[in-house]
């Protein structure tokens, strides 16, 4: 796996990630399938949560202060599916923003990760 240290400043920092999650929500948030997810949730926050969360996957100097994915996720019965949905709009904010594949690869292992924490509390 390739040193996350140097993913962060790879990918050009805070702003490039703020890009990203920018254009990861805009696909998130028109999916009709993850729509209701979404419905009673500060965006602002989330978005906020977000930017913390990859920059922290990605090594960035900062540490994701959220809740933890477990409780963060509870009773909102996400599925299989629309956790592979997220991941894959997050993969496509990625390279569209052009991150290189082999960041894009070890970030989307980072988020795989957490699947078992996500799917179905």
């Amino acid at each position: 796996m390739p040193d996350t240290q140097s993913i962060y400043a790879d990918i050009g920092g805070r702003e490039a990630v703020e890009a990203v999650v920018s254009d990861f929500y805009d696909r998130v948030f028109d999916d009709p399938v993850l729509e209701p997810y979404f419905e009673e949730v500060d965006r602002e926050a989330l978005y906020a949560h977000q930017v913390q969360f990859v920059s922290a996957v990605a090594g960035g100097p900062v540490s994701y202060e959220g809740a933890d994915m477990r409780a963060a996720h509870e009773g909102m019965g996400i599925s299989g599916d629309a956790f592979g949905r997220v991941a894959t709009y997050l993969g496509e904010a990625l390279r569209e923003n052009d991150v290189a594949e082999e960041h894009v690869e070890t970030i989307l292992a980072e988020v795989g990760a957490l699947e078992p924490d996500v799917v179905g509390q």
